[in-house]
This record gives structure tokens, sequence and C-alpha cells, in this order.
């Protein structure tokens, strides 16, 4: 399945084609990237996508809401679950992987 590379811009919502996911772009990082969910490219929240749209199946592993989602390869990428869904996020062939919490610092 081809998908095509898209220029994200940070506040950026998009919506999954094959399940419930919503995400927002916080940081777009420094690439375009296919940002897909559940193996489909990814569309702007207001847009239309195809009427019957067929997940990959290896691709649908979940995405959670509310967390934080990097790409392995571009840390300056960064998007926001805002609805969850049956879908995992990528970057075409890439899943994108659940960003970290930073420790805190002890206090002493």
């Amino acid at each position: 399945m081809s998908t095509e590379a898209v220029g994200l811009r940070a506040g950026l919502r998009l919506k999954s084609q094959v399940c419930a996911t919503e995400v927002i772009v916080i940081r777009p990082g420094t690439r375009p990237l296919s940002l897909c969910c559940g193996g489909v490219p990814m569309l702007g929240r207001d847009a239309s996508g195809a009427a019957e749209t067929t997940p990959v199946a290896e691709r649908m592993r979940g995405s959670l809401l509310g967390k934080r989602y990097t790409h392995p390869g571009d840390d300056a990428v960064e998007v926001l679950v805002t609805v969850g869904g049956a879908g995992s996020l990528s970057d075409g062939e890439t899943d994108l992987v659940l960003k970290e919490a930073k420790p805190l610092p002890a206090s002493d």
C-alpha cells in the first residue's frame, strides 16, 4: 500500500479512516511523514475518506488516549492521541513508539 508523505504542522488534527483514533500534532518533526493509523493514511479531521477502507491486520494494535507518540528515528516528531482507537500509529511501515515520561529529579 503506498502512502503519500505530507508536511505536518503543529496543531494539525487528524483522524483515522479505519477506527476511532484521532490525534493532534504537537511537534511536526524535521521531514515529511506518511502518518498512518491501522496501516491506512490519516486524514484531516474534517475530511471524508473512502467509503470502505480495510485496515492492515498487523497494524491494529491500538493507540492509547492521552498518550504521546514519537518517531523512533526522529524524536522531533510528537503526536498526542485525543481519541483512542484500535489502530496503531505509524510512519508508513515504521511504527511510532510511546513517548516515555522524563523521570523527575530526586529530592534529597
